[in-house]
């Protein structure tokens, strides 16, 4: 669907892709988008409550409606996003939300939209990229209800949770697994030091970096993906030269290897989702660990920018005694 709205063209797109928790943010912060809504389409009564949609009772999928300006990005373009965040071969839902309200369906607006979707499906199924046929559905738009305002931009109000609920769907080993990273934009993104870090399994230089004498209160967060990592209540001066902290915020947040490298066995800490180097732990002689990890891989959040930052959640450790 096209508009004049003073002098500039929108156009809108409606994609159901599951939980629209996980369709938000992925359109969100492209340039170009003007506005992403949370909402209910496909079904057949008005105004359909999320209770009613999540259980079936109204025949509604949840969608994401996207506005967006054609001449900054194309709906092609948003094509080819929507396919990296579903899976398109699963009839019965996606990832954990199974039921005919998380089928992945492509609303068109026009003929326009109905061709340019159909042949992007076809594209996908010759890439080769899935072994199995694609069952996403390409259906005319019905009207489109918005969410309730809880649902509305969860990723940025909500980041802690939605970050656990991404995880814990399935949706994030998924794409993962068939939709790597092109990690040739962070060199843009992050200074060279935090780029040798975090992407090349890089150390920086002890008694020299940003936070290992840090003694604010906050949390510390993926430099890459804003994934929390730890806490300032569990940092310590080890003397090491590095930030070091006794556990992870919590412990899904990170991922061990053995690291075989320098001549020595150690094992080796990296973020699960950026799956950014962060540095290594260590046990001490007292069978505590003693995690010591670049300040180049973290940004630290302090604890009262905590809310407005998404990150309210881990308010809680600051109120602990």
């Amino acid at each position: 669907m096209e508009c004049e709205n003073n002098q500039l063209t929108v156009e809108t797109a409606i994609f159901a892709g599951g939980c629209f928790w996980c369709m938000v943010s992925p359109f969100d912060q492209k340039e170009g988008i003007i506005e992403v809504v949370s909402g209910y389409s496909g079904g057949s009564i008005e105004n359909p409550t999320y209770s009613q949609v999540k259980t079936g009772q109204s025949g509604h999928m949840e969608v994401v409606k996207i506005t967006f300006n054609p001449e900054i990005i194309t709906y092609d373009q948003l094509l080819d996003i929507y396919w990296q965040q579903i899976n398109p071969f699963d009839e019965g839902g996606q990832f954990s939300d199974r039921g005919s309200a998380y089928q992945s369906v492509i609303f068109y607006h026009n003929q326009q939209q109905k061709k340019k979707a159909e042949q992007s499906k076809i594209d996908l199924e010759e890439s080769g990229r899935f072994d199995r046929p694609i069952v996403t559905k390409i259906l005319q738009s019905k009207p489109f209800y918005p969410a309730e305002e809880y649902h509305q931009n969860f990723y940025q109000k909500n980041a802690f949770r939605y970050a656990l609920y991404q995880r814990s769907s399935g949706r994030e080993a998924f794409l993962k697994k068939y939709w790597p990273r092109d990690r040739s934009k962070l060199k843009d993104a992050l200074t060279p030091m935090q780029y040798y870090v975090t992407q090349e399994n890089g150390t920086e230089q002890p008694f020299d970096n940003e936070y290992w004498q840090n003694d604010k209160e906050g949390i510390y967060v993926d430099i890459v993906s804003g994934e929390p990592l730890f806490s300032s209540k569990d940092q310590y001066d080890s003397g090491c030269g590095w930030p070091s902290f006794k556990k992870p915020v919590m412990s899904a947040s990170v991922v061990e290897n053995i690291d075989l490298s320098h001549r020595m066995t150690r094992t080796e800490i990296r973020s699960r989702e950026a799956d950014s180097h962060l540095g290594h732990v260590f046990e001490e002689s007292n069978k505590s660990k003693r995690y010591c990890i670049n300040s180049a891989a973290l940004r630290f959040i302090p604890k009262e920018c905590l809310e407005e930052e998404g990150y309210s959640d881990f308010l809680i450790l600051f109120r602990m005694k």
